[in-house]
């Protein structure tokens, strides 16, 4: 399966913005431009943003040139 979240190392449900900025090894800046393009779909839970692993696996997917459906 290629969006499948444990194909790229991710066991847990969501992630925090920190940790998903260790894992792709980008900025706080990249990370919200790919919000704001809409490539990374962000959840919030009060005041705490979340990123599903479906939805890194997703973009990991299409960054790696693969089917990102």
């Amino acid at each position: 399966m290629p969006n499948d979240p444990h194909s790229f190392g991710l066991y847990k449900a969501a992630y925090s913005v920190n940790e998903t900025l260790a894992m792709l090894s980008i900025g706080r800046t990249q990370l919200y431009s790919l919000v704001k393009s809409g490539e990374l779909p962000v959840v919030k839970l009060g005041k705490k943003t979340l990123f599903y692993a479906s939805d890194l696996a997703v973009l990991l997917t299409k960054l790696r040139g693969g089917p990102a459906s």
